[in-house]
């Protein structure tokens, strides 16, 4: 990248590009190797053992081995790192499996036990946190009572905003200061790095499921975390162990998909404001939530710059009104998943969040919608009718 301060939207289209002149290429390579040719066994040990501890091949070792590094998913890292205004990111092949690392290498790996957790969260992790299976002792709390959920055992804080499914902003500076030296991961996956970078409000790291708006076309499966080197070396550390890499493959098309992050966000959030307006007038929704209504709104411009394409909605009729909605609209798409061009509806409560506590479920009335790249008009019809048809069925229960 050249030595300027780039708007970005230039930075997304040229991150992990800054060589290509020198290659003399245009487009990134994909390098699918799972082994590589080793120049003689001294120097390839010690570029095995740097990359199995977290730090990377040495020049004269070589890669060695593609669980452990590849090219490709170096280049996207790089990329994405630079959109989050931090040192490094390290890749995965979901976004639990970075959810898993970055617990464990928070947790037992160095010799603590507990996480707080901010509630809402998105139900995988929800529910990993609340299963056990990481070792970890786990105490849930709202965004208040952070200060006095710590512990001289306290390795991670974990909060998600926008939080999911209800959209809920979490002051992430707030918590930071709550946490002392203890550090704060955030899951930014509704936001982006284009409408939120938690490590300049002093969070320690940024985690998002790629698989959502920075892949763009629900064609890869993959995680990230933005974070410092020293952070990195130990989210490597973890990886390679646990053999959670990303696939080059993924990681070539999240790179190319960084390119249109900017133009897919502005179109989409731009078409989630005006459905946000509408739904806000129809009788048989008693509840929009959306970042830039309600007490979020004081963290707009703050913390996240724009309200982003994620739409929740309580239903009047109830569960019977939201089991209608989502088996009547024609354009909008019954499924889970976010964030890709083409829009999305889905019931968290039996769905995404179905493993969560019930005393932390959303309600059965809530609907969650993805907004994508279609005509605007082409979907107020299509909820305009969904939701004509939602209110006679709850109407019949009646």
């Amino acid at each position: 990248m050249v030595d300027l301060p780039l708007h970005p939207d230039t930075v997304a289209v040229h991150a992990g590009r800054s060589d290509f002149a020198a290659l003399g290429v245009h487009a990134a390579s994909l390098d699918l190797s799972t082994t590589n040719p080793l120049p003689d066994i001294a120097h390839g040990g010690d570029s095995y053992e740097s990359m199995a501890t977290g730090g990377h091949p040495l020049p004269e070792g070589g890669n060695v081995y593609a669980r452990l590094w590849n090219p490709t998913v170096a280049r996207f890292e790089e990329a994405l790192a630079e959109l989050e205004h931090v040192e490094a990111a390290v890749a995965f092949g979901s976004g639990m499996a970075a959810m898993t690392a970055a617990i464990l290498s928070h947790t037992t790996a160095v010799g603590k036990r507990h996480v707080i957790a901010v509630r809402p969260l998105y139900g995988g992790t929800d529910h990993l946190l609340d299963s056990g299976l990481l070792g970890a002792e786990v105490t849930f709390c709202d965004e208040g009572a952070v200060a006095d959920s710590i512990r001289p055992d306290t390795g991670l804080i974990v909060l998600e905003t926008p939080a999911n499914p209800t959209l809920d902003l979490v002051d992430i500076a707030g918590v930071v200061t709550q946490a002392g030296s203890v550090p704060v991961l955030v899951d930014n996956t509704f936001a982006t790095p284009l409408l939120q970078n938690p490590l300049d409000l002093g969070a320690a790291l940024s985690l998002h499921s790629a698989t959502k708006y920075i892949g763009g076309h629900g064609d890869v499966i993959a995680g990230v975390i933005a974070c410092s080197e020293h952070t990195a070396q130990a989210l490597r550390r973890v990886r390679a162990i646990t053999g959670a890499l990303l696939h080059p493959l993924g990681a070539y098309l999240l790179h190319r998909g960084l390119a249109t992050l900017p133009v897919r966000m502005q179109a989409q959030q731009a078409a989630a404001r005006k459905l946000v307006e509408r739904l806000q007038g129809d009788p048989s929704v008693t509840e929009v939530f959306y970042p830039e209504l309600g007490d979020s709104r004081r963290l707009i411009g703050r913390q996240m710059r724009g309200g982003g394409a994620m739409i929740a909605i309580r239903l009047a009729g109830g569960y019977a009104a939201a089991e209608a909605l989502t088996s009547s609209v024609r354009l909008f798409t019954h499924a889970v998943s976010l964030g890709g061009v083409d829009s999305l509806i889905q019931h968290p409560a039996a769905l995404t969040h179905r493993p969560v506590a019930p005393e932390a479920r959303p309600g059965a009335d809530i609907v969650r919608l993805s907004i994508g790249l279609e005509n605007v008009d082409d979907l107020l019809t299509d909820l305009e009718y969904a939701l004509a048809r939602a209110e006679a069925a709850a109407g019949a229960l009646r």
